[in-house]
Protein backbone atom coordinates (compact mmCIF):
# COMPACT_ATOMS: atom_id res chain seq x y z
CA UNK A 1 0.00 0.00 0.00
CA UNK A 2 1.25 3.29 -0.89
CA UNK A 3 1.67 5.60 1.85
CA UNK A 4 0.35 9.70 1.26
CA UNK A 5 0.31 12.79 3.12
CA UNK A 6 -3.45 12.46 4.04
CA UNK A 7 -2.24 8.94 5.43
CA UNK A 8 0.04 10.86 7.80
CA UNK A 9 -2.17 13.56 8.92
CA UNK A 10 -5.39 10.92 9.58
CA UNK A 11 -2.94 8.86 11.80
CA UNK A 12 -1.33 12.12 13.56
CA UNK A 13 -5.07 13.45 14.60
CA UNK A 14 -6.37 10.44 15.50
CA UNK A 15 -4.88 10.89 18.90
CA UNK A 16 -7.53 13.12 20.50
CA UNK A 17 -4.53 14.94 22.91
CA UNK A 18 -2.84 15.58 19.33
CA UNK A 19 -6.14 16.78 18.11
CA UNK A 20 -6.73 19.03 20.97
CA UNK A 21 -3.29 20.50 20.99
CA UNK A 22 -3.46 21.13 17.02
CA UNK A 23 -7.12 23.18 17.45
CA UNK A 24 -5.57 24.92 20.54
CA UNK A 25 -3.01 26.62 18.92
CA UNK A 26 -5.61 27.68 15.70
CA UNK A 27 -8.26 29.02 17.85
CA UNK A 28 -5.56 30.46 20.39
CA UNK A 29 -2.48 31.39 18.65
CA UNK A 30 1.20 30.71 19.35
CA UNK A 31 1.56 29.00 23.30
CA UNK A 32 4.55 27.66 25.16
CA UNK A 33 4.35 23.65 26.04
CA UNK A 34 3.52 24.30 29.44
CA UNK A 35 0.95 26.40 29.07
CA UNK A 36 -0.47 23.54 26.81
CA UNK A 37 0.23 21.10 29.34
CA UNK A 38 -1.87 23.09 31.94
CA UNK A 39 -4.92 22.43 29.44
CA UNK A 40 -4.29 19.31 28.37
CA UNK A 41 -4.16 17.74 31.88
CA UNK A 42 -1.06 15.12 30.81
CA UNK A 43 2.60 15.30 31.61
CA UNK A 44 4.93 17.92 30.15
CA UNK A 45 7.07 14.79 28.69
CA UNK A 46 3.67 13.61 27.09
CA UNK A 47 2.67 16.92 25.56
CA UNK A 48 6.28 17.63 23.95
CA UNK A 49 6.00 13.62 22.19
CA UNK A 50 2.82 14.35 20.61
CA UNK A 51 4.19 18.14 19.87
CA UNK A 52 7.05 16.27 17.89
CA UNK A 53 4.64 14.26 16.35
CA UNK A 54 2.41 17.18 15.09
CA UNK A 55 6.12 19.18 13.97
CA UNK A 56 6.70 16.18 11.99
CA UNK A 57 3.65 15.89 10.37
CA UNK A 58 4.18 19.99 9.48
CA UNK A 59 0.87 20.69 11.41
CA UNK A 60 3.13 22.68 14.38
CA UNK A 61 6.51 24.83 13.83
CA UNK A 62 8.20 25.36 16.75
CA UNK A 63 9.93 28.89 18.29
CA UNK A 64 12.73 28.61 21.17
CA UNK A 65 12.23 32.29 23.04
CA UNK A 66 15.25 32.31 25.90
CA UNK A 67 14.27 28.59 27.80
CA UNK A 68 11.20 28.28 26.78
CA UNK A 69 9.60 26.88 23.37
CA UNK A 70 6.60 28.22 21.54
CA UNK A 71 4.30 26.67 19.15
CA UNK A 72 2.40 27.66 16.52
CA UNK A 73 -0.37 25.93 14.40
CA UNK A 74 0.35 25.30 10.33
CA UNK A 75 -3.08 25.21 9.19
CA UNK A 76 -1.86 24.96 5.57
CA UNK A 77 -0.85 21.92 6.47
CA UNK A 78 -4.53 20.21 6.02
CA UNK A 79 -3.87 21.25 2.60
CA UNK A 80 -3.78 17.17 1.51
CA UNK A 81 -6.40 16.05 4.21
CA UNK A 82 -9.03 18.99 2.45
CA UNK A 83 -8.50 17.89 -1.01
CA UNK A 84 -8.94 14.14 -0.47
CA UNK A 85 -12.57 14.86 1.48
CA UNK A 86 -13.58 16.98 -1.23
CA UNK A 87 -12.84 14.38 -3.68
CA UNK A 88 -14.48 11.58 -1.15
CA UNK A 89 -17.46 14.09 -0.88
CA UNK A 90 -18.04 14.57 -4.81
CA UNK A 91 -17.88 10.30 -5.43
CA UNK A 92 -20.51 10.02 -2.25
CA UNK A 93 -22.35 12.86 -4.24
CA UNK A 94 -22.27 11.53 -7.48
CA UNK A 95 -23.24 8.03 -5.67
CA UNK A 96 -26.58 9.44 -4.00
CA UNK A 97 -27.50 10.98 -7.33
CA UNK A 98 -27.82 8.02 -9.02
CA UNK A 99 -29.38 6.56 -6.08
CA UNK A 100 -32.06 8.89 -6.26
CA UNK A 101 -32.18 8.90 -10.13
CA UNK A 102 -32.67 4.53 -9.74
CA UNK A 103 -35.91 5.15 -7.02
CA UNK A 104 -37.14 7.54 -9.14
CA UNK A 105 -37.51 5.23 -12.18
CA UNK A 106 -38.45 2.62 -9.95
CA UNK A 107 -41.34 4.97 -8.54
CA UNK A 108 -42.70 4.84 -12.22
Amino acid sequence: MIATDHDQLFRTLADPTRRALFEWLCRDGEQTVGALTVRAGVSQPAVSKHLAVLKQAGLVRDRQAGRQMHYSAQPRALAPLIDWTGQMGGFWENRFDDLEDLLRRMDQ
